[in-house]
Order: structure tokens, then sequence, then C-alpha cells
């Protein structure tokens, strides 16, 4: 057989081998082992080679063969909550790209709420060979998390701690005091909040976080909290729609500013305002969290939490664990930032902030 994988004796053509990519590219097979599985220091210059080579000859990595020998099926879960809403399905797309960069598969399971989420846990996850799993937005306890390492599937979390394994987030609480700091810098003492539910125990407290931030700030400067201000929505930009209407309806008792809990709400609560005529940022201060691409429509004032980013840091993460970095599971705390546009200002009836 010829070196780039020749006829047989019988006619027939032999598939290249890593040895001929090796031989074509000038290095060893070790080489081209690290360069085309992404384990391991290879110089970019050898890796170039090695991937030219692999192109001209048609060498295709064998993924099961390399799993059997390794004992890795080089395959990833990932668990969520939704699939139907933008932030997960953000940090998703961010999990997904990392992945493919790196050569490997991903098995989803949406809980669809916590329709199926013993099923996933307790029986979906641990029959299927996978190396690793992507917890998001969801609070596994410390059982869950225990039944998943007995199995050999290292968890890594994005949205809060989890116990015993690695997480990442933004700060909730923070995102919430800055929120409605900006706000009241801005001469606003009447500033209302549209969240989500209280969480309970399935999920990290996001709503709650986020809730308790403009409480605290409401109190740090001495302003009342209107129970009624603070309204229950269930993220998506038609109920919050709705219920902004409701809260804004009464021209005598109605907030000068409102901090959404997403951006998707906030667009929302401005479609409102300007259904019930009232103008943004002039007689209404809304901001948002997430940097969704509906608010450079709506001029949205935001804080971007990074969405596609923590799904892409998340996976560095888990390869960097996979890889053998013994790292501390530790919960790590991912920054976000403020986005200032057009859709808050002074409080109506001052001359600035």
């Amino acid at each position: 057989m010829a070196a780039d994988g020749g006829p047989r004796h019988d006619g027939s053509v032999s598939p290249p081998r890593l040895q001929d990519v090796a031989a074509r590219a000038g290095v060893s097979t070790a080489t081209v082992s690290r360069a085309l599985s992404g384990k391991g220091h290879v110089s970019s210059r050898a890796r170039a080679r090695v991937q030219q080579a692999a192109h001209e000859l048609g060498f295709v990595v064998s993924y099961h063969a390399s799993s059997l020998a390794s004992g890795r099926s080089r395959n990833i879960g990932v668990v969520l909550p939704y699939v139907d809403r933008w932030y997960f399905s953000t940090v998703l797309e961010g999990v997904a790209g990392a992945l493919m960069e790196a050569g490997y598969d991903l098995s989803l399971y949406n809980f669809e709420g916590d329709r199926y989420r013993e099923t996933v846990l307790t029986d979906f996850l641990l029959r299927k060979r996978l190396d690793a799993a992507v917890a998001i937005s969801l609070h596994l306890n410390p059982a869950e998390t225990r039944q998943l390492f007995a199995a050999g599937i290292p968890v890594l979390g994005v949205g809060g701690p989890l116990v015993g394994a690695p997480t990442i987030s933004i700060d909730d609480h923070d995102v919430g005091r800055r929120a409605t700091e900006h706000l009241i810098a801005l001469g606003h003492r009447r500033i209302a909040h549209l969240g989500g539910a209280e969480e309970f125990g399935s999920h990290f407290p996001m709503s709650s976080d986020r809730r308790a931030g403009w409480e605290g700030a409401m109190a740090a400067a001495g302003l009342a909290v209107d129970p009624a201000w603070s309204v229950v929505a269930d993220y998506t930009f038609t109920d919050a729609y709705q219920r902004a209407k409701n809260l804004l309806a009464d021209p005598a008792d109605r907030p000068t500013a409102i901090f959404a809990a997403s951006d998707e709400m906030a667009a929302g609560t401005i479609l409102a305002a300007r259904d019930l005529g009232l103008t943004v940022p002039g007689e209404l201060s809304v901001i948002g969290v997430d940097a969704h691409p509906i608010g450079e429509a709506f001029g949205l004032t935001t804080i971007d939490q990074h969405a596609r980013e923590q799904g892409v840091h998340a996976v560095e993460r888990l390869l960097e664990h996979l890889g053998g970095t013994n790292r501390e599971p530790v919960h790590e705390v991912l920054p976000a930032h403020f986005v200032v546009r057009s859709s808050t200002g002074p409080v109506p009836g001052s001359a600035g902030p």
C-alpha cells in the first residue's frame, strides 16, 4: 500500500491512516493525534501542516475508535429548563459552538420547566455515555449531583452555585441593585419592578435576587417600596405588556421608572407606555437586563450579562477539567456591563439628574 492510502493487492483503495498523515505533514503520529483531537500542546505551524495533510488525504478521525481507546465518548450532555426562551437558547448557542470547535458532540435535554426533570436526571443522563454535563439555570440538589458523579459524569453549572461542582454566573442581586441605582441617580423616586415569580428549589433564585437588589437599593436611598409596584410576569413580551399597561393605567398613581428583570419584559413595558400615550424616557424611564437584540430597536438601556459568552466559558472550564486540570469546584462570578441608551432619563419635571 502507498503511504497515502494507495491501492491494495486486491485493487481496492485503503483509507488513509494516522501514519499517512504524519508522513505527509513531516511530524510524529503523536503530534497528529494531539493536533486533530485538540488535546495537548501543538504549535500553530505544526497544527496547520497536520490539518492540511489530513484534508489532502481525506483523513477523518474515527471518534468511535478513539473513544474506545481513551474511555471517552466525546459527548457532553446539556440540561436546561426551556429551549424557547432567549437566555437559555443563547447560552446553549455558546455551549454548542464551543463544543463543536473542540470536536465534541452534544446531547440536549429539555426539562420543559420541571416536567421531565426527574426522568432526565435519574434515567436519560445515567444511561447515556457522556463525558460530562452542563446544567443551565438548574439548581441540582446534593443528592442529584452525587448521583451524576457516581456515574462518572462531572457536572458544571451555569447560573448559580452547586454543591461539589464548578459553576459560573453573574451576580443577579448586584444587577438589580445597579439597575435601580441608575434610575435613582437620574432623580427617580417612584420606581417599580417587573420581575419573575419566586423560585422554589429547582431553579437558581435569579428573579428573587434581582428583586432583592431593587429592594435593597431603594432602602439604601431611603425610598419606600410599594408592594403594588412589585409586579410578577412570565418573562415574555406579551405578559409584560399587559401587566405594565395595568400598572401605568392610573395617571394619579404611576411610577416614573420601571426596572424590568429582562429586556423582553422591558420592551413590552415600553410598548405599553407608548400605547397609553406616555413618552419614554420623557414620562417613564425603563431599564432591562440581557442585551437582547430587541433592545436596540427600542433604544433600551440594559445590563449585558453576555449570555453567549457564559456558554463558551462554561465549555472552557469543563474541558479544562476533562483535560486533567485539577481545580477546586469554585463558583465563578462573571462580569455584567451597563449599556446606556435612550430609554432612561431624568425624572419628569426636573432639569437633570
